[in-house]
């Protein structure tokens, strides 16, 4: 079972993950702080957190923001809580089905996670269900369209079970607007020399 393959690598990966993925985290999450501008009265969830590097950041940058994160992982969830203030709240669970009540946040991120989900699907419907009406879904991930990108992503869908696929710009909109999101922004850039990023800001409709 994939979610088992899941579990299994990042448990084992869970201590030296920050150490191992340092640049690559520092690049992603200074995009995402970068296109986000937060109000004190905010709720955020973070969708895939890990071991807590986002949050991480948020909490330093906005001390007086509800922080909220959920990971399949527990390992990743128990190194996340030695990092980060005891009000941020962390459950283990998976986006496609997330452990939060309906309505309940204005902003949900994702960063780095969309690449590993199989139901690509329900996963943006429980998005929308936690948001709030006309809350915001900001996604960073790898972005098909960079050729150094699609190379990683199909040497990683023969070598590596926990990969399922990356998305390409046009894709994502689609599968966003399916799921009942108006398309705010999408920017690509490179983090570094290989990885070919893309972050979508989105918001929900009704």
């Amino acid at each position: 079972m994939v979610q088992n393959v899941i579990i299994k690598e990042y448990s084992r990966l869970a201590k030296i993950y920050d150490s191992r993925w340092k640049s690559y985290s520092e690049a992603s999450t200074r995009e995402i702080l970068s296109r986000l501008s937060l109000k004190n009265s905010d709720k955020i969830l973070d969708v895939g957190c890990g071991t807590g590097f986002l949050l991480y950041h948020l909490s330093e940058r906005y001390p007086d923001v509800q922080l909220s994160g959920v990971d399949p992982v527990k390992a990743m969830l128990d190194v996340a809580r030695k990092k980060l203030p005891v009000r941020v709240d962390l459950r283990e669970g998976w986006a496609e089905q997330l452990p939060f009540a309906d309505h309940n946040f204005n902003l949900v991120l994702s960063n780095s996670v969309f690449h590993y989900i199989r139901d690509i699907q329900t996963a943006l419907k429980e998005a929308r269900r936690v948001l709030r009406p006309g809350g915001q879904l900001v996604i960073t991930d790898w972005c098909y369209n960079c050729f150094t990108t699609r190379l990683t992503d199909l040497f990683l869908r023969y070598f590596d079970q926990a990969h399922f696929r990356s998305y390409s710009v046009n894709k994502i909109r689609a599968l966003l607007e399916e799921n009942y999101f108006s398309v705010l922004q999408i920017d690509r850039y490179m983090i570094n020399r290989w990885w070919g990023m893309m972050t979508i800001k989105a918001q929900r409709k009704g």
